[in-house]
């Protein structure tokens, strides 16, 4: 069974399209990453599949519902698309007492909540002595409530420092491996890599990769960059690169060779026996970002 699930989901403003004909498919459990340059169309397909806004065409599914009737899946999804209006004179506990009365959701989850998202020890400081990270996790701790199937979080690490991006991401994963499906947009591409097992990327409202974390960092293979200190040498590199049966591509001088990084000190040394001195000899890993450029031509990330 699926946890999304969209086909042709399309959504217009006006002459403006948002989101077009976005298909995805997403298996239950662990952590699936969606990201897109500015105004791709990241939040607006959140907020369809949360019914907060209708699509103009098109079909999805949540937890197996259609999102033409919330009602019948809300219940299982826990959301957190912008900061909760909590109150600041309120402590923590208090402030998610006020929601579980809201929501009717059981009281006595209160505390574990507090507990999984490392603020049992802080739930009775008021919420405007928290910190950044500490109300980051209190609105996950109330997306948690209902003890949620699906849990959607819009940048849930905007605005941490690196020490408050590190224990969410900790606990997105910590979720994902309970079971849970938690679907989470980022800007943050070195930390969606690191966190998420699935990813949905999108730009111009349109879906241009859906698949596993593996699949995508196996299409941006690694490459290695050297250049001969003698330019005449370059074409006896791209033959060292050929014998070795590794394809290889001339750049302002150099030459990038498809091949893994633990092949680059093997280069160095055919090189030397060959009497070719190097001036460069760089090699780079696969990453998210460097996929993220490559299919979308955008040197810039965030959400609309």
């Amino acid at each position: 069974m699926t946890s999304i699930r969209t086909s042709g989901l399309t959504k217009d403003f006006g002459e403006l399209r948002a989101v077009d004909n976005i298909n995805m498919d997403l298996p239950q459990g662990g952590v699936a990453g969606f990201v897109g340059p500015n105004g791709s169309g990241k939040s607006t397909t959140i907020r369809m599949l949360l019914g907060l806004i209708k699509p103009t065409s098109g079909e999805a599914e949540v937890l197996g519902q259609s999102i033409k009737n919330p009602s019948t899946y809300l219940h299982r999804v826990g959301g957190l698309i912008e900061g909760p209006a909590f109150y600041p004179s309120m402590t923590g506990q208090e402030n998610l007492r006020v929601f579980a009365a809201l929501g009717g959701f059981p009281r006595a989850r209160i505390a574990e909540m507090l507990e999984v998202v490392g603020l049992g020890d802080r739930g009775g400081d008021k919420y405007k002595n928290y910190s950044l990270g500490m109300k980051q996790r209190l609105g996950i701790a109330l997306a948690l409530l209902p003890d949620p199937d699906l849990l959607v979080l819009d940048e849930p690490t905007n605005g941490l420092d690196p020490q408050g991006i590190v224990e969410i991401r900790s606990l997105l994963m910590e979720l994902g491996a309970s079971g849970k499906t938690v679907f989470v947009s980022s800007h943050l591409l070195a930390e969606i890599q690191a966190a998420c097992d699935s990813i949905v990327m999108i730009d111009h409202g349109g879906v241009v990769f859906g698949g596993t974390m593996v699949d995508l960092l196996n299409r941006n293979s690694p490459t290695i960059r050297a250049a001969a200190e003698n330019e005449i040498d370059t074409n006896r590199l791209i033959e060292l690169a050929t014998n070795a049966g590794y394809q290889s591509t001339r750049v302002n001088g150099a030459i990038e060779i498809d091949a893994p990084s633990v092949w680059a000190p093997d280069l160095n040394r055919l090189a030397w026996q060959a009497g070719i001195t190097l001036k460069e000899l760089q090699a780079t890993s696969a990453d998210l970002e460097q996929a993220f450029f490559a299919m979308t031509g955008n040197n810039k990330t965030g959400t609309e």
